[in-house]
């Protein structure tokens, strides 16, 4: 098995479990409120639709990717909103089969981009298991927008390494995000997973590090907790700025959530 294909068969399991939570939702509950300010339950499914099609675009039509760059260049802070507000209005059902088209679709196309060629995107170019890394990472954080709103528990699984590996991989782009230049020597990361296994990145002599439990790692970088309400530890002025302005995704990274969950 390749990465991508490790990375796909988590993404469809992720999908798969998010899917289960709205399938069966009265039409009403499509529209409760979630987490992000002005998004809904059926906005957040919308969000993951589109962006899933937009990489379909990416992979495979020019064409349409072209399209698309241009929409975002006529708005660039408003974009992702409106298509995510526009596509959520739909009724549910056609929503739901929308997005159901769009997962299965996007591992085609990323599996047949040739080996060694990356996709464009909104922030750099990406591998097909960059991209595949990223819209895990995208399905898993709206999906506990999705959860929170609907009361759901979520179970914590290792999947989650993806998102914490694309987190630590975006340290240079959080510090560049906000105008910062980002240091130079490397940081020592340690999380925990669920499973209780380490996982490590960065050499174990680093001056700067940044420990703590994966899955908090995990809500920091996607900007779903506020770091006071996390068990992360960073030992360093630059390891300690990197935790406050972590952002795993491309784009703006908003005013992120207060402390206890508070909206800003």
């Amino acid at each position: 098995m390749t990465v991508l294909d490790d990375v796909l068969d988590d993404l469809a399991a992720e999908g798969a479990q998010l899917e289960g939570w709205v399938a069966d939702l009265p039409e009403e509950a499509w529209r409760t409120p979630t987490p992000a300010v002005g998004w809904d339950v059926a906005t957040q499914i919308a969000h993951l639709a589109w962006t899933d099609e937009a990489a379909i675009a990416a992979a495979s039509d020019k064409e349409a990717w072209d399209a698309l760059v241009l929409e975002a260049i006529a708005d660039p802070d408003g974009f992702v909103d409106t298509r995510a507000l526009a596509i959520g209005a739909v009724p549910s059902a056609d929503l739901l089969g929308r997005w159901r088209a769009s997962r299965p679709a996007l591992a085609e196309a990323l599996k047949a981009v040739p080996t060694g060629e990356k996709l464009p995107w909104f922030g750099p170019p990406m591998s097909p298991a960059s991209m595949a890394t990223a819209r895990y990472m995208e399905t898993w954080a709206h999906g506990l927008d999705v959860a929170e709103a609907l009361g759901i528990a979520v179970t914590p699984t290792d999947r989650i390494r993806h998102v914490a590996h694309i987190g630590v991989r975006t340290r240079n782009f959080a510090f560049g995000n906000v105008g910062l230049t980002a240091p130079d020597e490397e940081f020592r990361v340690e999380l925990t997973a669920p499973s209780g296994e380490l996982w490590t990145w960065g050499p174990e002599d680093a001056r700067q590090t940044v420990r703590g439990p994966a899955y908090d790692f995990c809500l920091r970088v996607t900007r779903r907790r506020h770091q006071a309400d996390l068990d992360l530890v960073a030992q360093g002025d630059d390891a300690a700025k990197w935790i406050e302005i972590a952002q795993a995704f491309a784009g703006p990274g908003g005013e992120g959530r207060g402390p206890m969950g508070r909206r800003p």
